[in-house]
C-alpha cells in the first residue's frame, strides 16, 4: 500500500505538533507494511538533514517558500501532483489549511485521508482572510476526504456539530516509553540544577502565551527556581523578537528548538510543566510531560481539560495574576513524581487505528470523479 503525506513540514527533526506526530508514526506504518513517502517543504530541511529516509519512511523535498501566507498551500498543491504522478494507493493529508486541497486530489482520483489537529484559524497570528481560508480547508477537508481522522474528543464534537461530520475516526495523539536520562550535563550547560527549574516549550507564537508566563514568573522574584523555555519560531516576527528580549530581559533560559537526549534530560529533571496556551488540538508537549511523570500546570483550554488532570492542575487561560499564584504554591509544594493513565497514549495504538483506515479505503470502489460532488 503506497502512500504520500503532506500537509506537514517535514520529518525529521522539524519543530511542530503535527511534525512530530508524523515523525512518530510513520515509521510505525512502514513496520505494519506500508510504503511510506513523505513530501517535505524544502525551506525547512536543513543542510545537515538532507537524506532521502528516515527509519523506512521516503523522503521527497518539494519546493516551498518560507512566507506563512502561502507555503502550506502551495506545497500542499505541488504534494497532491506528486501524490498523483506516482500513483499513491492514498494522499494523506494533515492540518486543516492544507486540506483545502482535498476537492483537487479527489478530482485526481486520489483516494485521502484528512487527520484535523486542531482549528487552527482561532490562532492569533491569522487575519480575517486567512480564518476563512482555513476555515473553508477544514470544511472541505471533512467534507471530501474518503477518512477523516481526528485527534480529540474536543475536535470529534465540533466537526459533528460544523459539518455533520459524524463518522469521523477518533485516534488520539501518543507518546513513546519516557527515555529518562540520569545524566545532567547538558543541565550543567544551560546553568540549572535537578529539580530546581519550571520546564515549557512550544513554537513561539502568541497563542502559546509564552509572554504571559514570562510575565507571571518574573513576578514571583524568585532566584531558587528558574525557568526554562525550549521552542523557537517558525518565522521570526515581531512576537518572536518581542518574546525573547522579554526571556533575556527576565532571566529566562531559552534553548532553541531541540529533541532527543536533550530535551528528554529537561523533561527527566524538571520541577514541573507549564503549559499556558490559549489554543491547542492535543498538545503533545503536555502528554510527554505527562509521560515523564511531571507535575503539570496548564490553561484551562477544552484540548487541555480533555487529558482528564484534577482541578488544582488547571488556571483560567490568559490570567496572569492567577498563573504567579500557581506557579508560587507549585514551587513550595514537596516534588514528587505522578503516576499518569498513559494506555491511550500511545503511537503504536495510532498507527495500527491509522493502518485500520487505509485498509478500509483502499478496499472501497473507486469513487468516480464526475459524481465526486453529487
Amino acid at each position: 500500500m503506497k502512500i504520500v503525506v503532506a500537509g506537514t513540514r517535514g520529518i525529521p527533526n522539524v519543530q511542530g505538533g503535527v511534525e512530530t506526530h508524523c515523525e512518530e508514526l510513520y515509521p510505525r506504518l512502514v513496520k505494519l507494511g506500508c510504503e511510506i513517502t513523505v513530501v517535505r517543504r524544502s525551506c525547512y530541511v536543513a543542510s545537515n538533514n538532507k537524506i532521502k529516509s528516515y527509519k523506512g519512511v521516503k523522503l521527497k523535498d518539494i519546493y516551498a517558500p518560507r512566507q506563512k501566507y502561502i507555503e502550506a498551500l502551495l506545497h500542499t498543491f505541488l504534494a497532491v501532483l506528486y501524490a498523483k504522478k506516482t500513483k499513491a494507493d492514498i494522499l494523506h493529508i494533515h492540518a486543516v489549511g492544507p486540506a483545502l486541497l482535498t476537492p483537487f486530489a479527489r478530482l485526481l482520483g486520489l483516494k485521502v485521508v484528512f487527520t484535523h489537529h486542531g482549528h487552527d484559524y482561532d490562532r492569533e497570528k491569522w487575519g480575517k482572510f486567512a480564518k476563512l481560508i482555513l476555515k473553508l480547508g477544514e470544511r472541505t477537508g471533512c467534507r471530501f476526504a474518503n477518512g477523516v481522522i481526528v485527534i480529540s474528543d474536543m475536535i470529534n464534537n465540533n466537526v459533528k456539530r460544523l459539518y455533520n461530520c459524524n463518522d469521523a475516526h477518533l485516534i488520539y495523539n501518543g507518546v513513546s516509553a519516557p527515555n529518562f536520562i540520569n545524566d545532567t550535563s547538558y543541565l550543567d550547560e544551560l546553568g540549572v540544577e535537578p529539580g530546581g527549574y519550571i520546564f515549557a516549550m512550544g513554537r513561539f507564537v502568541p497563542e502559546k502565551n509564552f509572554h504571559r508566563l514570562i510575565n507571571s514568573f518574573s513576578a514571583l522574584n524568585r532566584h531558587d527556581c528558574k525557568l526554562v523555555l525550549a521552542g523557537d519560531a517558525d518565522h521570526e516576527d515581531d512576537y518572536s523578537h518581542f518574546l525573547k528580549q522579554q526571556a533575556k530581559k527576565n532571566g529566562i533560559i531559552l534553548t532553541g528548538f531541540i529533541k532527543g537526549e536533550k530535551l528528554h534530560a529537561l523533561l527527566t529533571h524538571a520541577r514541573f510543566f507549564v503549559l499556558p496556551s490559549s489554543h491547542e488540538g492535543l498538545p503533545i508537549s503536555l502528554l510527554e510531560a505527562m509521560n515523564y511523570r511531571l507535575p503539570i500546570l496548564a490553561s484551562d483550554i477544552p484540548a487541555n481539560l480533555e487529558v482528564g488532570l484534577p482541578a488544582e492542575n488547571y488556571f483560567k487561560v490568559g490570567n496572569e495574576k492567577e498563573l504567579t499564584i500557581r506557579l508560587q504554591e507549585y514551587i513550595n509544594t514537596s516534588f514528587q513524581k505522578i503516576n499518569y493513565q498513559m494506555d491511550k497514549y500511545q503511537w503504536n495504538k495510532v498507527a495500527e487505528q491509522t493502518m485500520e483506515i487505509y485498509k478500509k479505503i483502499v478496499l472501497k470502489s473507486i469513487v468516480n470523479p464526475i459524481n465526486l460532488f453529487l
